[in-house]
């Protein structure tokens, strides 16, 4: 298994790892509280931790929906709380031409599910040399993820991630298989298990995407237990109010004992494979 060190994360170690962050970044402000909040409470844990924030939802439900505060905006916000906060950032990038930019500001670039076959993409995003996580596709099986490592080290990149976050279940409607989780780590690179976007239900409220936040952390547990090298959460203070994902996000508040339960786990998952 190879390891991906981004800060004080190395993913594929011993320890468990923490993307977190909001779904669409909101200004400087918010995105301070739950990175400040996320970072003394990961050191706690002795959790590796990454901020995430993404600039731009390309991919929203309807037209009218928030999009986020653009590529200048959200990039001048990571860095600060890269800066600031003293974490390691990850927002994610949807065209070739803001891959430049993003890499001179984030630790690792990530690859929506929509776009992980996107070949000049992930060949861009491979040739920065920066860490690239790719969200497994909902329309994708996990074998198939063999291509999107094939063509990230064809581009040169020698640090990946890949990222589950569910397969399409019928209309509206996702299902976890945990057999991913083992299928994906067999091609040589850390498996992330996204918890949140896991219980989503694409575009079930019409204009907008429902979930079931109260699953998240039955789902996470099973995924560390199924020995996943870390956790991928959109986190808010007030998931209802949120601007996007809001049904699917968990409040900044319940962090704490979903991280808990999860590093016990992860402590007897080990003892188990020693």
């Amino acid at each position: 298994m190879n390891t991906v060190r981004v800060g004080n994360c190395v993913f594929g170690g011993p320890e468990l790892c923490l993307i977190a962050g909001p779904c669409v970044l909101e200004g400087k402000s918010i995105a301070f509280r739950i990175a400040e909040h996320l970072k003394k409470l990961t050191e706690h844990l002795d959790i590796g931790y990454v901020f995430k924030g993404s600039f731009d939802k390309a991919n929203r439900s309807s037209i009218k929906s928030y999009r986020g505060p653009g590529i200048e905006e959200g990039l001048s916000i990571l860095s600060l709380v890269r800066e600031k906060v003293g974490v390691p950032v990850l927002t994610d990038v949807h065209c070739v031409s803001q891959v430049a930019p993003v890499s001179e500001v984030v630790d690792i670039i990530q690859i929506p599910a929509f776009l992980c076959r996107q070949t000049d993409l992930l060949i861009s995003a491979g040739k920065t040399g920066k860490p690239v996580n790719v969200k497994k596709g909902q329309f994708m099986s996990p074998w198939e993820a063999r291509n999107i490592v094939e063509k990230l080290t064809a581009s040169g990149c020698k640090k990946i991630l890949l990222t589950e976050r569910g397969t399409s279940f019928g209309y509206n409607n996702l299902v976890v298989d945990f057999r991913s989780l083992p299928v994906m780590r067999s091609f040589g690179w850390p498996v992330i298990f996204d918890g949140t976007h896991s219980v989503q239900q694409p575009g079930a409220l019409g204009g907008s995407t429902g979930g079931n936040r109260e699953f998240v952390p039955y789902l996470c547990r099973a995924a560390v237990a199924a020995g996943c090298d870390g956790i991928f959460l959109e986190v808010h203070p007030e998931p209802d109010k949120a601007p996007s994902d809001g049904p699917n996000m968990v409040a900044l508040s319940s962090i704490k004992e979903i991280l808990q339960q999860l590093v016990k786990i992860r402590d007897t998952v080990r003892k188990i494979g020693q």
